[in-house]
């Protein structure tokens, strides 16, 4: 009896539309409540997150601080990611999330986007961009 070949790296990233919403719908499950642990561990160690006007981190560690931080700062966190399309490697998807923030007390809402380049099933570079206001006050500037 022969052993199974191993499956190729990329073989593990989703490959099909379903896939990907599953692996977004799973990403999202462990926002509620927080799962750091696991979290973390859907990323390579050596991954690089541009979140925002955040400068740009790198690695397992600085991510698990990253984590930690949000966990503690946002209360409650409800969160909805859409998936929106997949290209090789690369899964996009949309988000809102709702949540109290712990220092002031004010209810939050936050929306965006993201794009996750995947490695071997797991992300190793995360790319968001967003928008967070208090709930039920206008956002942003004043642009209309």
């Amino acid at each position: 009896m022969s052993a199974k070949p191993k499956l190729k790296a990329e073989s593990r990233n989703p490959r099909t539309d379903d896939e990907a919403r599953a692996f977004v719908r799973h990403v999202e499950s462990l926002f509620m409540p927080w799962n750091v642990e696991a979290l973390v561990a859907g990323f390579t160690e050596d991954c690089v997150v541009r979140f925002g006007d955040l400068p740009e981190f790198r690695g397992s560690e600085a991510l698990e601080k990253f984590f930690r931080a949000r966990s503690a700062r946002q209360k409650g966190y409800r969160l909805k990611k859409e998936f929106r399309a997949l290209e090789g490697g690369t899964i996009a998807n949309y988000w809102e999330g709702w949540w109290t923030d712990a220092a002031s007390g004010a209810q939050m809402t936050g929306r965006g986007v993201e794009v996750w380049v995947l490695r071997d099933g797991k992300i190793a570079v995360w790319e968001a961009a967003f928008n967070v206001k208090e709930a039920g006050k206008a956002g942003g500037a004043d642009l209309v």
